[in-house]
């Protein structure tokens, strides 16, 4: 498998994101035509007065934001030094399926317990990627 291939979850990652980007505004002006929101809720962020079905797409948004910085960092590392490690891009890909299943959980019927699974996995999986490239970019340097 070339070292492309590593591009392509991140790619994948990267269009999820966008498409719950754009659940942020649809929600908003939703609820705004509902008289559900007004301008005013979102002056500062997000006020008290914003119902959870409208700030949910927001906050699984943080989440594809905060953790996957990192695996993005590591693929991109996995790519410029030409690593060939077995079942990474598997893993990789495993990493974006787990936060897709989380993201669905999350902005659809929102069971805690059940978005903790895939979460808690794709964290797990996001490690395992980072410690096995240290690992190699270690002992190719030794």
């Amino acid at each position: 498998m070339g070292d492309g291939h590593i591009l392509f979850p991140m790619l994948a990652l990267m269009g999820w994101t966008f498409l719950v980007l754009i659940q942020i505004p649809i929600r908003r002006f939703r609820a705004g035509f509902q008289r559900r929101v007004s301008a005013d809720d979102f002056k500062y962020g997000e006020s008290a007065r914003v119902p959870g079905d409208v700030s949910l797409p927001n906050r699984n948004l943080m989440n594809l934001l905060e953790v996957p910085v990192i695996f993005y960092f590591v693929c991109v590392l996995y790519y410029v030094t030409h690593q060939h490690l077995g079942g990474f891009v598997f893993l990789a890909w495993l990493y974006v399926a787990l936060r897709v299943m989380h993201s669905l959980i999350h902005l659809s019927y929102n069971h805690v317990r059940h978005r903790l699974l895939p979460f808690a996995a794709s964290n797990a999986v996001v490690i395992t990627l980072w410690l096995r490239l240290t690992l190699a970019l270690v002992l190719d340097n030794a």
